[in-house]
């Protein structure tokens, strides 16, 4: 097992290009992200916590299709048992994105952008590897 995870993530030109492909497909996420929570609140006059809800669950299923296709090429037939688990690590990524803004800036009064860098960053690396030891595994 800790075999397969070492061969998993050795710094290879394919793991590197993986790893690119998730941050590309990452920054769509973004602007799907904020698209979404932009039209909810401001056009459909929605709630912005109930809009932001849907800009991350628009924006986690539109990356777990491309990440699906094009990051990590699976052709698992298991997709809806494959999406659940997607979508619980990246609800994690999101917890701990949270969290680190929260020490950072919340407890040690850091400036909350650079806070949100630092949070934005452990949630990537939590949300790629997640996604390759576990999700596309």
């Amino acid at each position: 097992m800790l075999k397969s995870i070492i061969l998993k993530i050795e710094l290879t030109k394919a793991f590197l290009l993986k790893f690119l492909k998730f941050g590309v497909v990452g920054f769509s996420g973004v602007i799907v992200n904020f698209g979404i929570t932009y039209i909810c609140k401001e056009w459909l006059k929605l709630n912005k916590y109930f809009s932001n809800i849907l800009g991350f669950v628009f924006a986690a299923t539109t990356n777990y299709f491309l990440n699906r296709i094009w990051t990590f090429q699976s052709d698992n037939p298991q997709i809806g048992t494959e999406f659940v688990k997607y979508f619980a690590v990246a609800l994690v990524g999101l917890g701990l994105d949270t969290l680190t803004v929260y020490l950072l800036n919340g407890k040690l009064k850091w400036n909350f952008y650079l806070s949100k860098i630092f949070g934005v960053g452990v949630s990537t690396l939590w949300n790629f590897f997640g996604n390759l030891l576990f999700t596309f595994a």
